[in-house]
């Protein structure tokens, strides 16, 4: 990656900055761009000793073409991927509540950043993903992120099957989501230290991967529909997660 991120939307610039965890060095602003949460971005910015530039609307679309970034681009450290050991440690610290994603070669970028803001809101203790075909951490999944990056920590490996065989030795429980299995998401018991494991949307679960799953899953579908986005679907089995932990 280069050594300059850039943060595009307003609510990824927001939350890049009440983070604490970014650096950030400049702030872009579209001319004539005036709205409270323009200001409120700015207050932050000006505690924060952040300096803010009024610029063309040209110039932003010039640096990102083809990203919506709502008039505003923040320039920050290139995204800080950490080591999986440290996801590992701080997901054991809980016990029977640790909850790791893995994202099976997804490629889509607006995919990735759609599964970041569902496992940041229910509050996933990392996010595994492939260092070969497979999105990275981009302007486009910053904003479909809507800044939820600073939440969840991410890591980057070269083999996942090496990585669950890892996980699995630690204790987790590596379950992953497929359309035919006849388990149902809302039968399987989640309360055990587990790690989530989705695949892209057009190949589902690479057959490395699935000899490795110890529970296949599936959401249950109500009607003619026979499967979800990936987004979706994230949100669907980290709903049911969370609420069968929350009942005890």
């Amino acid at each position: 990656m280069s050594e300059k991120q850039l943060i595009p939307g307003l609510q990824a610039t927001r939350e890049a900055i009440q983070s604490g965890t970014i650096k950030i060095s400049e702030i872009w602003i579209k001319e004539g761009r005036k709205d409270h949460r323009i200001e409120e971005i700015q207050q932050l910015a000006k505690i924060g000793s952040i300096p803010v530039s009024f610029k063309k609307s040209i110039q932003l679309d010039h640096l990102l073409p083809d990203v919506a970034h709502q008039g505003i681009i923040a320039f920050a450290q290139s995204f800080d991927y950490v080591d999986l050991n440290q996801i590992i440690r701080t997901s054991l610290n809980a016990l029977n509540q640790a909850l790791i994603v893995v994202a099976d070669h997804i490629t889509d970028e607006g995919n990735l950043g759609a599964l970041i803001r569902a496992a940041a809101f229910f509050k996933a203790d990392g996010l595994v993903l492939p260092k070969n075909r497979s999105a990275r951490v981009t302007e486009r999944v910053l904003k479909r992120s809507a800044g939820s990056s600073v939440h969840l920590p991410v890591t980057r490996v070269v083999n996942l099957g090496r990585t669950l065989d890892v996980l699995s030795k630690k204790g987790f429980w590596i379950i992953g989501a497929t359309g035919e299995s006849p388990e149902s998401i809302y039968r399987f018991d989640w309360k055990r230290d587990l790690v989530l494991v989705l695949g892209s949307e057009d190949k589902g679960l690479s057959r490395a991967v699935r000899e490795r799953c110890h529970q296949l899953v599936s959401i249950p579908a109500a009607g003619h529909v026979d499967s979800l986005n990936i987004s979706i679907a994230s949100g669907v089995i980290l709903s049911e997660i969370t609420r069968q932990r929350r009942l005890g």
